[in-house]
This record gives C-alpha cells, structure tokens and sequence, in this order.
C-alpha cells in the first residue's frame, strides 16, 4: 500500500502547553466562544454537510435569528429543549441557537422507540420539542412540539449576547439505565469549553477540518463539533445516516479531514482493512472500550505521521477524563488509557474510598470542574454516583477498575459491576433484563457479551421461557425494539433451561457463555445458489460462523450494524456491489442478499452494453 504524509502541522510528542487559553474561556460558555472566532475570521468555514456552507460570521448571525425566533415561540433560560434532526448543519445551527436563548439542549434520536423518547422528555423536564417537521410528524410525541423553518433565517431580529453560567446545563445526554430508565446525564457549559478548548490531549488548530459523525445523542460529538469550532476550525458534517467504511473513506478524502474520532470497534475494524482514511488524517482520537494493542501498532507502522490518541471518560465527566497519545511502545502491552485532561482529577480508591498503592488495582474515582451536575431528575441516583468524599471533594464513582504506573499514568482493568461497553455504548445488562422479564413468556433472563474475536463484540441474552408455549427468538427480539433502542437489543438471544447460578446464588455470567447455541438448531431447507454461495462466504468470514442457508437471517445469527458495515465492505471488494445499510436491512438474508446483487450486476452489465435486451425475469 502507498501511503503518503498528510500536508498538516508537524504534531508535537508531549502534551502541549496551550498559550492561548485563558482562565475566563471555561466562564465564556460554548456560544461566547463561538461569537469570539466570527470575530476573529468572519470568513473562515465553520460548518458544512454538501448541501449547506457556513462561515463563522454566517452560523453566529443566524444562530442568534433563530434563538430569536425560538424567544418569540416561548423558550426563555433554564428550559430544557429536545432536538430531534438528522445529522446536518442544521444540528449544529440549532443547537447553537437554543444556547443563545440561555436554555439547555436534550439531542433525541428519532430511531428510538417512542415509550423511551416520552421517558426522556418527562426526565429532563423539556417544555419544548423542535426539529424537523418530518421526523416530528412520525415521532408523533406527546408534548409541545415546534418545526424548524424550512429555510435560514437570513433576515429578521437577532437575539442579543447573553452572559452563560458555565455551571449551567448545556447537554443532557442519556445513557443505559440498570432499572429498565435511561438516565439523563446533565453536562454543563463550562465542562465543555474545559474539554475543547486548546485541548492539550489531542492537536487541533484552525487550519483542520473535523469530522462529525456521531449521533448527536452521543458524548463524543461534543469534540467532533465544538473542539472545531472553538479553535476556528471546520466541522465536516457526514450527512449518511449509517455511513459505510467506504461512506466514511469517501467524506474524509473529499473534504481533506484532518481530526476525527471513532468508537473503539470502529477503529479495529478500520484498523483492520489498513483503511485508506488514516492516510488523509493527522489526528484520530479513540474511545469507548479497550484498545487492542495490535490494532494500534498495525496503523502507526503503516502511517507512523499519525497522532493516536486513547481516549477514556464516562458521559459523567464530559467525554474524556483521561488521554494517552499512543506510542508504537505502547503497544508491547494493554494499552493504557493516560492521565487526566482538562481539568479532571482521578483517584484510584479501595472499596473503603482509601487511596491504593502505584500499580495495585482499585475504583476509578473523577473529581474535577468538568463533572456533570448529576442525572435529571434523579436525585437518589445523583447521590449514590456523585460522592461528597470526606478528603477529596465531589467524585464521580465510575465503577471502573484500574490501576497507577510510576508516572501517574492509569491501566484499564475491567469493571467492578455488570455494566458493559459494545460498540462504543454503555450498556446496563439489568435494563435490558428488566424489559425481558416483562414479557409474559420469559420466566427469567440474563444478559452479557459474547466476543467471537478481538474485533467483535455481541450483546446476548439467555432466556428461561415461562410455563406455556415456548416463544420465539425473533418474535422476543422484535418485541424488544418497540421498547429498546437498537444498541439494546441483543445480538444474540438463546433460550435456556435454567440460568447458571453462582454458589451465593447470583447469576454466574461467566458460565453464560458455554449455553451460546445451545438451542435446539433447525435443519436446512434448501441449497445454495452459486451467488447465495458467495454471500454466505462473506457472512461467514464477518459473523465468525458457517452460514449455509438461503432464509439464514444475519441479525438472528448474531450481526449488528458494524457487522454490517464489515459484509458490506467484503461485497463491495469480491463482488464489485455497494449495497447501503438501508437495502441491507431491509432483507437481511442470504437470499435477500443474492437477489440485491444480481440486480446490482445486471444494472452494471447493462451500463456496459446497453444493447442488451433488459432480463425481465430477473435471473
């Protein structure tokens, strides 16, 4: 492979002193540092998704316009307002404008289902649901609601400057519950102008361009947005609902990215291909599990300019607490997640809330200014997370377990609870366990992850069906994306007899997984087609199993969306077909498959010799 040095500033080894960062920037507040860039480069780009351009003069003038207009519909400081768009610069206008009216912003993903949506809403206390007027119309949602005018509000009265609290909600960003409730953690002003201004953690300068293509219901696109915009940079928003490997290839060359994030399962399989995009960016932050060691050593000595960037936080301490630039010695090990950044502060604590010794392992505890302010309204929650310790002030516990070396720098061990990470999600096993126990045919469930490879990881449930007629695996997995959204819904569900019980008598869910497949197997119906063949090939290879019939559905046998980004990715190198994840979806079988790239391979046959008379019989 050729690769070649992205034409960017050299990045510097340690972590830099920023000589532009002032105390008063974490008091300025997101919008004051925004306005403090379109005066220093009116014109610079500051925002764009292929259909919209904005300049840093053009996004502030008319996000005031429309914090003007949301003022005359009745939002006025400290209400909470849901924000339900697709992905656009019309997300980042927005969000900028309900700040300008001094309110707080509450990022809803229209995919989930709408019980979860009404329980966010009544949580965070929103008075007020903008958007577009599409997704609102099929949200169908019970509260206000206010559609987004059609066209920028290139005239009219513009709200005035306004002083932010940097104590004051910015975001409330919900993550899995163990109760069977998202938790809405309320991240403030001030912690994300901490964390994305000058960051010493990660280079970004005003002559980058960065990527945007995480939910905005997901913490890291506070760096992906307003790490750009508060350095005079420019976020290249990628517009694709569920971008491919190729989508995200294809955004990165195009508009010359230079920064971007990925989720830690992204980043190996990324990793894995030798993706063409680490030859265009300088900089990639990663984040959300652990790193794989020989991932990491595979890109650094195939692009050794790149500044890789491990990055560990909790949605509770504003995205990254801790950051490590990783080193090709770093990966001799586990790969170790830093020291703290922007203001946090970590402690490593025994279960008394003592300090341990260097190199023992213990909780991890987060301290620090850029601590949410704790779940809203949930107040016995906030108190049991958010401790008043008697010597070391307010701390997030994190349930982590990790331990010191020498020179600070903090080792990831696992957890000291249930909770998991998949796919960059915080997943509590308990919420989906509560869902299933709801159901009047499961008598009992349990749910943990199941790791085929390094690469792959599988949330999976194992039911004990009540007395009666045994339920379905499909019919229980749709059932459960009425109430769930995606992420939560497991990979994998196998019915059991009985839960393996650990001699206290708790659910011993390392012994969950010797029952993986132990359902009884249907025997296969038909053969394969030459080309029902060569899509089952892939399937095997991406899912980690044989695949050997036409009606085999890639969900049921474990596949999930990077899954498919990986199918999608293998059909387009063997077969010559792009398929995008919508048609993927929409028939997710073997068979399904064949018939969208025969249809595929004719169009191309025909665009090649169109005088070839149309195959109306599809075959």
């Amino acid at each position: 492979m050729t690769t070649r040095r992205p034409n960017t500033t050299d990045v510097p080894k340690e972590f830099p002193v920023p000589a532009d960062r002032t105390p008063s920037d974490r008091a300025l507040g997101l919008p004051a540092l925004v306005a403090r860039q379109a005066e220093r480069t009116p014109h610079a780009l500051a925002v764009m998704d292929g259909d919209t351009t904005l300049t840093y003069a053009q996004l502030v003038t008319t996000a005031r316009r429309l914090a003007a207009h949301l003022h005359e519909h009745g939002v006025r400081p400290g209400d909470r307002v849901g924000l339900l768009v697709p992905r656009s610069a019309r997300t980042v206008l927005t969000q900028l404008a309900v700040w300008w009216t001094g309110s707080a912003c509450v990022p809803l993903d229209p995919s989930h289902p709408r019980p979860r949506i009404d329980a966010m809403l009544a949580d965070a206390e929103v008075t007020l649901t903008i958007g577009d007027s599409k997704l609102l119309e099929s949200a169908n949602l019970t509260g206000a609601t206010m559609a987004l005018p059609e066209e920028p509000l290139l005239t009219g009265a513009a709200l005035p400057p306004a002083g932010q609290d940097p104590h004051a909600t910015a975001l409330v960003l919900f993550t899995s519950g163990s109760t069977g409730l998202p938790k809405g953690v309320e991240v403030t002003h001030g912690a994300i102008a901490e964390l994305v201004t000058a960051p010493q953690y990660a280079t970004v300068t005003d002559r980058d361009r960065v990527l945007f293509h995480s939910p905005s219901t997901f913490d890291a696109s506070t760096f992906e947005v307003w790490s750009a915009l508060a350095a005079g940079a420019a976020v290249v928003v990628c517009t694709v609902e569920r971008p491919s490997f190729e989508d995200l290839a294809q955004q990165v060359e195009r508009h010359g990215v230079s920064v971007a994030f990925f989720t830690t399962a992204l980043f190996h399989q990324l990793a894995a291909r030798r993706s063409r995009v680490f030859s265009v960016l300088r900089t990639v932050v990663v984040g959300g599990e652990a790193m794989a060691a020989q991932h990491a050593r595979a890109v650094l000595r195939v692009f050794p300019w790149l500044e890789l960037v491990n990055g560990y936080g909790p949605t509770e301490t504003t995205t990254f607490a801790t950051a490590h630039r990783v080193s090709d010695a770093d990966c001799d090990g586990p790969v170790p997640i830093g020291r703290p950044i922007a203001g946090a502060v970590t402690h490593v604590l025994d279960g008394n809330g003592q300090p341990v010794a260097r190199g023992e392992h213990g909780e991890l505890w987060i301290g620090g200014s850029r601590l949410a302010r704790g779940y809203a309204g949930r107040p016995e929650l906030t108190a049991e997370r958010f401790v008043d310790h008697p010597a070391l002030g307010r701390l997030y516990r994190t349930g982590d377990l990790v331990s010191a070396r020498p020179d600070g720098t903090l080792d990831f061990h696992g957890r000291a609870d249930d909770q998991v990470k998949v796919r960059g999600f915080r997943i509590e096993p308990g919420e989906i366990e509560h869902i299933l126990r709801e159901q009047p045919d499961v008598d009992d469930a349990a749910v943990t992850v199941r790791r085929p490879s390094v690469d792959d990881a599988r949330l999976a449930a194992f039911v004990v069906a009540a007395p009666g007629p045994v339920p379905r695996a499909d019919a229980l997995r749709t059932r459960l994306a009425q109430q769930l959204p995606a992420h939560l819904v497991p990979d994998e569900l196998t019915l059991v007899e009985r839960l393996p019980l650990t001699v206290s008598g708790k659910v011993d869910r390392r012994a969950l997984g010797a029952l993986h497949g132990s359902s009884t197997a249907v025997a296969p119906v038909a053969r394969l087609t030459p080309l029902q063949q060569a899509v089952a090939d892939v399937w095997s290879r991406g899912l980690g199993c044989e695949v050997t019939r036409p009606d085999a559905d890639f969900i049921a046998h474990g596949g999930h969306s990077l899954l498919a980004l990986v199918v999608t990715d293998d059909l387009r190198e063997e077969l010559g077909v792009e398929l995008s994840l919508p048609d993927f979806f929409a028939d997710p079988t073997v068979a399904g498959h064949a018939v969208l790239v025969e249809r595929a391979l004719l169009a191309q046959h025909r665009d090649l010799h169109p005088e070839t008379p149309e195959d109306t019989d599809g075959h």
